[in-house]
C-alpha cells in the first residue's frame, strides 16, 4: 500500500512540473505575439494600399455578366472592401496587406459576412474579388472599379 501512495504522490509531482512548464510556454508565446504586435505597429498604417486611390466617383463593373454597372462615391478605398454590405458596420481582420493587394475578411452583425482581394493596377484602377453571404444567400464575383470623376454633391 505505501507503494501505491508513493507512484500516486509522483505522478502528482509530474503533473504539477507539466503545468509549470506548459505555463512557461504560454507566456513565451504570448511575449513573442506581444513583441510581433507592438513590431507590426511601426510598419505603418494598415491597408496603405487603399490609401493610394484617388477619391471619386467609382465605376464597379463585374467581369462576365452582362449587367450595368454600379457607381459608389468613394472617400477612401476602403469603400471597396465592403461592396455587398456597404451599409453596415463591419468587423474586418486583414489576411494579407502588401503594396499590390488587400485581403479582407469580414462579419457582419446582421449575419452577413465576405472575403475581399483588392488588387491595385494604378491609383484610378483596381481588380475585386470578393464572395460571401448577404441576407442570407452567397455571393461570388470578380469585378473592375475604375475612377470615373468627381462625386456629385
Amino acid at each position: 500500500m505505501a507503494l501505491t501512495d508513493v507512484r500516486v504522490r509522483q505522478m502528482a509531482i509530474q503533473r504539477l512540473q507539466m503545468r509549470k512548464a506548459a505555463r512557461g510556454c504560454v507566456l513565451a508565446i504570448c511575449a513573442c505575439f506581444g513583441f510581433a504586435g507592438a513590431a507590426g505597429v511601426a510598419q505603418g498604417p494598415a491597408l496603405a494600399m487603399l490609401d493610394r486611390l484617388e477619391p471619386g466617383l467609382w465605376e464597379v463593373t463585374p467581369h462576365g455578366v452582362q449587367s450595368s454597372a454600379a457607381q459608389l462615391c468613394v472617400d477612401n478605398g476602403r469603400k471597396l472592401i465592403q461592396i455587398r454590405h456597404a451599409r453596415e458596420a463591419c468587423r474586418r481582420f486583414v489576411v494579407e496587406d502588401t503594396a499590390g493587394a488587400v485581403v479582407v475578411q469580414y462579419t457582419c452583425p446582421t449575419g452577413g459576412y465576405g472575403h475581399t482581394k483588392v488588387r491595385f493596377e494604378n491609383p484610378r484602377l483596381v481588380q475585386v474579388e470578393t464572395q460571401g453571404i448577404d441576407n442570407g444567400l452567397p455571393f461570388n464575383f470578380t469585378a473592375e472599379a475604375r475612377r470615373t470623376g468627381s462625386c456629385g454633391r
